[in-house]
């Protein structure tokens, strides 16, 4: 048996599920879960995730979890020495503080504003509405206060927890990659060189490249 990834295809937090996976070679299936049907909202669904969001897991031991981040750190909690260390090794308390600094860089310092910026510039859209300029407008002038923290990081490491790769990078490649593809190039950018040469290492792994357009 493999790991079933109950989500969507196209679904940022299901591709960042999938890209853990990738990263440590892990097999997996995708259970499609139906937008357009509202699948997820379905008392059958909501009996394994009662927030009505994808995706969930079913381990090959019958064990569920829902939330992409917890499913990352699980992931590579139970797979360690499985490829990459994407978390470090809980006996080194500090390394492992740093980390969890990091992760909490991404949750706090980059998802709200770039999640918000796909809602209005790509979902919003997608649902037959129009996107409001003035949010995406607000969000990216946010997000640009927030890089010149992520270069001060990125100008003394490689990485946001230190110079190996862990799950706060991986974290950043969905949605990021969904603005980039919005024609928001904010990671691209000269004004912030630490953060292109990071975003260009990261989002050019072969995992991410794997489940980019789809997991």
């Amino acid at each position: 048996m493999v790991i079933k990834i109950h989500g969507a295809s196209f679904s940022t937090c299901t591709r960042r599920v999938a890209v853990v996976l990738k990263e440590l070679d892990i097999p997996y299936e995708l259970v499609p879960v139906s937008f357009a049907t509202r699948e997820h909202k379905s008392a059958a669904f909501l009996e394994h995730q009662p927030f009505g969001q994808v995706p969930y897991i079913v381990d090959d031991d019958g064990f569920e979890l829902f939330e992409s981040r917890a499913i990352g750190r699980y992931i590579a909690t139970k797979y360690r020495g499985q490829g990459p260390a994407l978390i470090p090794d809980g006996s080194d308390v500090q390394k492992l503080a740093k980390f969890e600094q990091a992760a909490s860089i991404e949750l706090g310092n980059f998802d709200p504003f770039v999640s918000g910026i796909a809602v209005e510039k790509v979902f919003k859209p997608l649902w037959g509405e129009t996107g409001i300029d003035e949010v995406v407008t607000k969000h990216l002038t946010t997000l640009e206060g927030k890089l010149n923290g992520y270069e001060a990081i990125l100008s003394k490491q490689k990485y946001l927890a230190g110079d190996e790769l862990t799950l706060a990078d991986l974290y950043h490649l969905p949605y990021g990659h969904v603005v980039t593809n919005a024609g928001i190039d904010i990671l691209h950018s000269d004004k912030w060189p630490n953060v292109a040469r990071w975003w260009k290492d990261i989002s050019s792994r072969p995992a991410w490249q794997a489940v980019k357009d789809g997991a």
